[in-house]
């Protein structure tokens, strides 16, 4: 049985050893990895699960998305409040052993219902997953590092990404779709019992007792315009970022006519290299233009949602190989480039005490609407202009979602008016 944990004592600012601490973030950088490559593996496998289980795009936005995002989103922020009271690291150990068992039973699945309550597990586990490791780093580095800090965790966004497209096609082509569920599952429950050998609890950084009532971080986030306006510019961008994600395999494979070799490496490529640029570029620029003034930190992403927008629809218009990887690249970068900037900017919305329950509360907003919303939208409506349309009808369902980055960027304007007034340092 897990012994109770007891909260460290707060201190002001962090003094970890830089070795442990850069060791520390690596393993939550390995944990992140395996969050996405378990939650983005379907997307490579979709054309291979709908053949053998007799699957629509409907279906597939439903595994992809809601049966994720159900409890992902619901369980974030009672988690993340156990999170503010409670040892940060024995809940990531135990989401992470979680949501790897349920990929591994994810290869068992004979149906659409079995493959939708393995999926469903999947978002339980990773629940735990990503809002304490948040707090956690917000407690390991000083404040003039965390945009930095937190840009190089969500690195394991790209990777993850790419690892579970590029593995999860490959083992799909040498063996099975059950196989790289089996797989992928399986080393992520290797990977458990040495991410709590490293990451051990740090002292909270808090200038006041920790554990306030949870009802004061709902009263604190609803005082402050700052905090949804950025959740809801996130999840705008999130609707075109997880959505497009996940079904550029499908539109590959249909509009490009990639096989499944190729289009793993075509599209694993793009996310890693893409996805990285993208992600410690908005770090690297809010650290060194939010020293100004902190209202510049969601108009960095602002502008690259506009970017984004036409570099999108050029890709999704092309036959040219060559020409649709450099047109996904660059978008791949610029889609990510939010994270730094605005997860830093909800950790200075709130007391330190109720960063974890803060991150949830935005998770929630963004992956509600990006993950459930997103994959499930594009699928549908795939289905809905196939009589149209034809093969390309995945095509034009993306397409319409790409009016969901200027929202985004419209959302991020204005919160940038307000956020130097919400902030807390």
């Amino acid at each position: 049985m897990i012994p109770s944990a007891t909260l460290p004592q707060l201190k002001a600012e962090p003094t970890q050893p830089t070795a442990h601490r850069s060791a520390v973030l690596a393993m939550l950088i390995a944990a992140y990895i395996f969050n996405f490559l378990d939650r983005q593996i379907l997307g490579i496998l979709a054309s291979s699960i709908k053949a053998d289980l007799g699957l629509t795009d409907t279906d597939i936005g439903k595994l992809g998305g809601l049966a994720f995002a159900l409890f992902y989103t619901g369980l974030g922020i009672p988690v993340a409040i156990i999170a503010d009271r409670w040892s940060r690291t024995w809940i990531m150990t135990g989401a992470l052993t979680l949501w790897s068992g349920f990929t591994a039973a994810c290869g068992l699945a004979t149906g659409f219902a079995s493959l939708f309550l393995c999926r469903m597990g999947v978002g339980v586990g990773e629940a735990g997953g990503v809002a304490p490791a948040y707090s956690l780093i917000s407690d390991y580095y000083p404040k003039g590092q965390r945009a930095r800090a937190l840009a190089v965790y969500s690195f394991g966004i790209p990777v993850g990404s790419a690892a579970g497209l590029l593995f999860g096609g490959l083992i799909a082509h040498k063996v099975s779709w059950r196989a790289a569920f089996f797989a992928v599952g399986a080393a992520g429950l290797l990977l458990a019992p040495l991410f709590r050998l490293v990451v051990r609890e740090p002292p909270r950084v808090a200038p006041k007792p920790a554990n306030p009532p949870v009802g004061a971080t709902f009263r604190a986030l609803l005082a402050k315009p700052s905090f949804w306006l950025l959740a809801f510019g996130a999840a705008s961008s999130s609707v075109c970022g997880y959505g497009v994600a996940f079904w550029l395999p499908s539109f590959c494979d249909r509009s490009l006519h990639l096989d499944l070799v190729d289009r793993s490496l075509f599209l694993s490529a793009i996310a890693l290299f893409g996805g990285v640029a993208g992600i410690w570029s908005g770090g690297w620029l809010a650290d060194r233009m939010g020293k100004k003034s902190v209202s510049v930190y969601p108009v960095i992403p602002a502008v690259a949602f506009l970017l984004a927008t036409p570099l999108s629809f050029a890709a999704l218009n092309t036959h040219s190989l060559a020409l649709a990887f450099v047109c996904f690249l660059i978008p791949q970068a610029l889609n990510l480039v939010w994270l730094g900037p605005i997860l830093t900017s909800v950790q200075h919305l709130v007391a330190p005490a109720m960063r974890s329950t803060a991150s949830a509360a935005f998770l929630l907003v963004n992956n509600l609407l990006g993950i459930a919303g997103g994959i499930y939208y594009f699928g549908k409506a795939a289905d809905l202009l196939k009589p149209h349309f034809g093969a390309e009808s995945l095509r034009y369902a993306l397409y319409s979602g790409l009016a969901f980055y200027p929202l985004g960027s419209i959302l991020f304007f204005i919160a940038a008016r307000r956020l130097a007034r919400d902030w807390i340092d």
